[in-house]
C-alpha cells in the first residue's frame, strides 16, 4: 500500500450500488483468466445512470470505450457506496480498471469488507460530504498516514477517517496474507 495515492478523481453521488459498479450481465467473465478478467475493468461503473454522475455536462465514462483501464485512480462517492447485492466482483472490477481508492461518507458493509478482504481497494471514509466539492478530473492526493485528501490545484484539504485496524490487512495485501503473517493460519 502506497503512503501517497495521487491521481484524477471520478465523482459520483449517493447510493451507488453493486449493479451500477459492475452490471450483473457482465459477471460471466473468468476472474482467473488474465485476458478475460480485463472485461471487469472495461465495464466498471458502466451501470451508473447519468443522474448519479453529478455532472452538469452529462455522464463521463469511467473507462473509455474499448479500453479496460481508467484514467481515474480515486473514486469520490457520497453515502451508502456499494449497496445492493454482496458481490466481490464490484471492488474487483474497480481495481481491475485501475482504481486504488474510494472515498465516501459511508459504505455498505459487505462492499467495504470485500474491498479490504480481497485487497482490491482502500475504502476511505469522510465525515463530511465532499463529492460536491471535488469535480471529475480534479487531480487529488491522499496522504494515507495523515488521513487527508488534497485537491492538488488549490491545495484545499479534507480530513479522512483513519483506516484503523484495516490498515494492516491492506498493507499485507489481503485478509489471507494478513492471517498468515499474524500467525493465524
Amino acid at each position: 500500500m502506497e503512503d501517497i495515492i495521487r491521481g484524477k478523481a471520478f465523482v459520483l453521488g449517493d447510493d451507488i450500488d453493486t449493479d451500477q459498479i459492475i452490471p450483473a450481465h457482465h459477471l460471466v467473465y473468468k476472474l482467473d483468466d488474465g485476458e478475460e478478467s480485463k472485461k471487469y475493468g472495461e465495464f466498471a461503473l458502466s451501470g451508473v445512470p447519468e443522474s448519479q454522475s453529478g455532472l452538469p455536462q452529462g455522464k463521463i465514462p469511467f473507462v473509455e470505450k474499448g479500453e479496460w483501464q481508467s484514467e481515474y485512480k480515486i473514486i469520490i462517492g457520497g453515502k451508502n457506496f456499494g449497496c445492493g447485492s454482496s458481490r466481490e466482483h464490484a471492488p474487483y472490477a474497480l481495481n481491475k480498471a485501475g482504481a486504488a481508492a474510494v472515498v465516501a461518507q459511508s459504505y455498505a458493509r459487505i462492499f467495504f469488507r470485500n474491498s479490504v478482504n480481497g485487497g482490491y481497494l482502500i475504502p476511505f471514509e469522510t465525515a463530511n460530504k465532499i463529492n460536491d466539492q471535488i469535480a471529475t478530473g480534479d487531480e487529488i492526493e491522499i496522504d494515507v498516514k495523515s488521513s487527508t485528501l488534497k485537491k492538488v490545484e488549490t491545495g484545499e484539504t479534507f480530513p479522512l477517517q483513519p483506516l484503523g485496524d484495516i490498515e494492516e490487512i491492506l498493507k499485507s495485501g489481503n485478509i489471507f496474507s494478513y492471517a498468515k503473517e499474524a500467525g493465524m493460519m
